[in-house]
């Protein structure tokens, strides 16, 4: 149980649930330490620095305890009434970046955005601000959500144009997490059996359609079934992460004496990063961030069921959809790289080399946190200060 602080006029500003926030902060300085083993060969052959993207990660994770910060002093009431500004914004990041000379293309698709000296990801900030409306949408319309068809309706509109978009770029995996994620928010805010399971077959006809109407996708979607076919092509990826895997046993091979890192497995230290840690780390170092993400996940579901019970309806559905779309994110990273699930190219949250997978994570922990205070403090009592 979090500590509760007395501050001035009476007031209690509760601390931070100290079980989520220290399983966020050793989930991430893990994440550093494997960054720094994954990418050191590479870094010192491009750069000349071998610590050149452990430094980055080390900047991004700054700016993301900046977010998470930022996130966690606003209160939820200004999240819920901005919910449709929000996801206005969630739509024209992921149309800007299809536009020709905006979006910057790397290894075939269409993601980023050029900030300066920072590359925007833009399915990141898109997926938590579409998500912020959807807990918004369940609040306002709980009653159509229940009752109504046009209740699920509508939002599933919204996220088939959302996965219409993220499909373009392309990125299947995104569109995938967010409309699953969206999904179980809709259902557990009230949605009726038969609706969700109706947008559930939809879904699933839609997907295989997508991926059988394009060679390319179904060969990336089926090709984790037989990598040894293909070791050279379409399998090389994964042959090389179950390779990496193999190669660390129970115990690990020892941190920095990974193999697989120097040049063999594509996305080390990005997409990949599960591997090498498998590789130098063992079964254990595996099962040990296994845990920490199921205790994260089952903490942001605590923190919403608290929320529900108290009323706080708005941030009871943000802190469960925001849970579920982190963890559900780190398993099927974890299953691609096990290769028990289709190449995904989604990031091992708080983990994997990325600004804006990083960032993005931080500022919806901090919201995750705001939830918790809000809750446990009975008030907003940054909002009577300021009122004062």
């Amino acid at each position: 149980m979090a500590e509760v602080k007395p501050i001035a006029g009476g007031e209690v500003a509760p601390t931070p649930d100290r079980i989520l926030l220290l399983t966020a902060a050793v989930i991430l300085g893990v994440g550093l330490v494997m960054v720094g083993s994954a990418s050191i060969t590479l870094a010192d052959k491009l750069t000349g620095n071998p610590f050149y993207y452990l430094e980055r990660q080390l900047a991004y994770s700054v700016l993301g305890f900046g977010f998470g910060v930022a996130a966690y002093w606003l209160p939820l009431a200004w999240w819920q009434r901005s919910s449709y500004l929000l996801l206005l914004l969630a739509f024209a990041l992921l149309a800007v970046v299809l536009v020709p000379g905006i979006g910057r293309q790397v290894n075939g698709s269409i993601r980023w955005v050029v900030l300066g000296p920072f590359r925007l990801q833009v399915s990141e900030p898109a997926r938590l601000l579409i998500l912020i409306y959807i807990a918004g949408y369940i609040v306002r319309r709980q009653t159509e959500l229940a009752a109504h068809f046009t209740g699920y309706l509508k939002p599933m509109l919204l996220l088939a144009l959302a996965a219409v978009l993220l499909l373009g770029e392309p990125d299947f995996g995104a569109a995938t997490v967010l409309i699953v994620t969206a999904m179980a928010m809709l259902f557990f805010g009230g949605a009726r059996l038969r609706d969700f399971i109706l947008f559930t077959v939809l879904g699933v006809i839609g997907f295989v359609t997508l991926a059988v109407a394009s060679p390319y996708r179904l060969e990336r979607i089926t090709g984790f079934l037989h990598p040894w076919s293909h070791p050279f092509d379409s399998g090389f990826q994964l042959t090389q992460s179950l390779i990496a895997i193999g190669r660390g046993g129970l115990f690990g091979v020892g941190l920095g004496e990974s193999v697989q890192k120097l040049f063999y497995l594509p996305e080390a230290y990005t997409d990949f990063l599960f591997a090498v840690l498998a590789e130098e780390l063992g079964l254990l170092g595996c099962l040990a961030v296994l845990a920490l993400f199921l205790v994260f996940t089952w903490r942001a579901i605590v923190i919403a069921r608290r929320a529900a019970q108290q009323g706080q309806t708005f941030g009871a559905h943000l802190a469960f959809g925001l849970g579920l779309w982190i963890g559900l994110q780190a398993f099927i990273n974890m299953g691609v790289n096990m290769g028990l699930l289709p190449t995904k190219g989604l990031t091992l949250p708080l983990m994997s080399y990325g600004g804006s997978s990083l960032v993005v994570v931080c500022a919806a922990i901090g919201l995750i946190l705001r939830v918790d205070r809000e809750t446990r403090a009975g008030h907003s009592w940054l909002e009577k200060g300021m009122a004062a």
